[in-house]
């Protein structure tokens, strides 16, 4: 495949890009286009995000930073809008005002920018509403074991403008690709892209399901026969919607390597795209199997902290949707002391009773949605509400029994009481840990 002519335009000498938001994607994307040789306005809304030590090294490198309200006239005249993932572009064309219509301007993801500055290295690309940084952490590692070297990063952490702007040439480009990113993707295309599910989730950013779900199929569209898509099984109807012309292999959990360190029958879901994707490079199925082994968990998914009297205790604080809680409800054979709670971002809470009722001996609710959980569950399972994590996990730990699993998945976000499911997860780990020593 020509990788080139799939490409749109790299920034221009003297051209107006505007970033907005300055977090890691915002200041990696403001570099490289600064790097391209175009005129560069930073914006972020606050002004205490942006240490003065980071402040001044985008002086040195000719980035305007304006900090405060985003007005307007700060876009007039951009040929380029680069907006933080986290901005809806339902927020972002109000703010934009007249000038969101303005002829030849483009609005595009920091993922996008890095593409079309990025050389003749291959990209496999992961989506999904879950599962996707297991699976793309284990493809790179399964391409590290058959001796590539790997660039892992996107939405799991580096944005891929740093890879871009570090002059590295890796063998194969891994990322995590949101639906934030992709939504304001054009010409973006991996030789392998993984989606490896859709369920609701995002519809606090999201207009509705159908927006939610075009945002991911976006992965797919500029691929064509050379390429590969690896889907999860009951996507066909929807991959044949949206012409989806790479070559398709459609997964289900397999139990095809002998030895597995990962919870639940999801992961082997994950391990089978995650092997199905390396395939294309050429990986054996031994060096996917020596990965498989050696393949620890990843923090906040499915990651047990601590076993404390007989009672094991498990971080899933990334699990911040329905369709996750699910899977972590199936994934465990012995009784449990559920934790949920925090912003709630939609999903039918209610079609996880039978789960409940046959997985939790008790639920102990903290932080927000406090009614949508009582409302779904009551009189089903006994449910206690406290209005942070500490208490509620102190509580449960009270009440299991030997052979019970205190499980934290919230099936929220967090943005109630922590910055980031990172912290929540953070903040489990400690009040295990004091239990540890009590």
């Amino acid at each position: 495949m020509a990788l080139e002519k799939m490409r749109g335009g790299q920034p221009q000498a003297g051209e107006l890009a505007v970033v907005v938001g300055a977090g890691r994607s915002g200041l990696a994307a403001s570099l490289l286009l600064r790097k391209k040789g175009a005129r560069v306005r930073l914006l972020e809304s606050n002004r205490a995000a942006v240490s003065d030590a980071v402040a001044a090294k985008l002086h040195r490198a000719g980035v305007e930073f304006v900090p405060g309200e985003h007005t307007p006239q700060l876009f007039a005249g951009a040929s380029l809008v680069v907006p933080s993932p986290g901005l809806a572009l339902s927020r972002l064309l109000p703010m934009m005002g007249k000038y969101a219509q303005q002829p030849g301007m483009e609005i595009i993801a920091e993922m996008e920018l890095a593409w079309r500055c990025l050389g003749d290295e291959p990209v496999l690309a992961v989506t999904g509403t879950s599962g996707k940084t297991t699976t793309a952490s284990l493809a790179a590692y399964m391409l590290q074991t058959q001796g590539y070297s790997v660039f892992l990063g996107g939405n799991i952490g580096t944005p891929l403008s740093e890879y871009v702007l570090s002059g590295r040439k890796a063998d194969v480009v891994v990322v995590e690709a949101s639906s934030f990113q992709l939504q304001t993707c054009s010409t973006f295309c991996p030789r392998v892209g993984v989606l490896l599910n859709i369920t609701p989730n995002h519809l606090d950013y999201h207009k509705d399901m159908n927006e939610y779900i075009e945002a991911k199929f976006r992965l797919f569209r500029c691929q064509d026969e050379g390429d590969l898509a690896v889907l999860g099984d009951g996507l066909q109807k929807v991959a044949e919607h949206f012409r989806v012309r790479a070559r398709r292999v459609y997964v289900r959990p397999e139990r095809r390597f002998p030895e597995v360190s990962l919870m639940g029958r999801h992961n082997l879901f994950n391990i089978e795209a995650a092997w199905q994707a390396c395939r294309f490079f050429g990986v054996s199925e031994e060096n996917a199997a020596r990965a498989v082994a050696a393949f620890k968990p990843l923090p906040h998914r499915l990651e047990k902290v601590a076993d404390i009297n007989g009672v094991s205790y498990v971080n899933d604080s990334k699990c911040t949707t329905v369709s996750s809680l699910k899977v972590a409800l199936e994934a465990f054979d012995r009784p449990l002391r559920l934790l949920c709670g925090g912003h709630f971002k939609g999903g039918d809470v209610a079609a996880l009773l039978p789960l409940v009722q046959r997985h939790v001996r008790e639920v102990f609710l903290f932080g927000e949605s406090r009614e949508i959980f009582e409302n779904a569950w009551k009189d089903a399972v006994p449910m206690r509400w406290f209005p942070t994590l500490e208490p509620a996990l102190r509580a449960a730990a009270d009440a299991a029994e030997s052979g019970d699993v205190v499980l934290m998945a919230p099936a929220t976000s967090s943005f109630d009481l922590y910055p980031n499911y990172m912290a929540r997860g953070d903040d489990f780990r400690r009040v295990v840990e004091s239990l540890r020593t009590a």
